[in-house]
């Protein structure tokens, strides 16, 4: 399978959203999650990632300028036990308290579909790192309107086992800038994952839409002690 250079695939899209990757470092001994938010109103662009216990919260950078916090302040990482949980929006709990309750990453999702801000509806994308007993692996999810119908939500759950080094899954929320803003479509994209923590946090942030980029959050996982590295990066600091 050919590997997508993740830097083409972000200077080349003006406006994805919101992003998440998941996967592998180069040297195998790392799991690799990078999340990115974007924004074209002053109310979405008006944020900071900040570190909350062992994931991060959204908040307001001016708090004087926030003018609908509901689908703008949320924690998009959290980590229950040996799992670390990403996602675009509130749905971060939603699956924190369901596998909290045994349920699955995918059964924790039935109950939410995607954001109620059309004609956009944009998608709920997540993301679930499991690291156990010197094993990894990871699951993605979207849950999307039925092209731009509201009236119907689909689902979709890719896992992936034993990801090979050096390789990665993308997924946003847009194909591309637009009105309405048309939705991610397909699978994942498999993308390279090259370099240390920081190397790779520069060239995503860098290859970031400078207009529109809002914050990153990095984080190397080791593989087989469980320990953690983050970089948090904000376009206001």
């Amino acid at each position: 399978m050919n590997r997508l250079s993740l830097r083409d695939e972000l200077r080349g899209n003006a406006y994805p959203g919101r992003g998440i990757v998941l996967g592998r470092s180069a040297d195998g001994s790392k799991a690799v999650a990078a999340y990115f938010i974007m924004g074209r109103s002053e109310n979405s662009r008006n944020r900071v990632f900040v570190e909350d216990g062992a994931g991060i919260r959204t908040q307001a950078f001016d708090p004087e300028k926030l003018s609908d916090p509901s689908l703008i302040i949320y924690a998009p990482v959290r980590v229950l036990g040996n799992k670390t949980i990403v996602t675009n929006g509130d749905q971060t709990d939603t699956i924190y308290e369901g596998m909290d309750r045994q349920m699955t990453f995918e059964q924790s999702l039935r109950s939410r579909e995607f954001e109620p801000d059309g004609p956009n509806y944009t998608p709920r994308i997540s993301g679930i790192m499991h690291i156990e007993n010197g094993g990894y692996n990871y699951a993605m999810s979207i849950l999307k309107s039925n092209n731009g119908d509201p009236s119907s939500c689909l689902r979709f759950t890719f896992a992936y086992e034993k990801p090979a080094a050096g390789e990665g899954r993308f997924i946003h929320t847009y194909k591309h800038d637009g009105s309405p803003l048309p939705s991610f479509e397909g699978e994942p994209k498999p993308v390279a994952i090259e370099g240390d923590i920081d190397q790779f946090t520069e060239m995503v942030w860098d290859s970031l839409n400078e207009e529109n980029k809002v914050s990153l959050f990095v984080r190397y996982i080791d593989i087989a002690s469980g320990t953690y590295e983050t970089r948090i990066v904000n376009k206001n600091q």
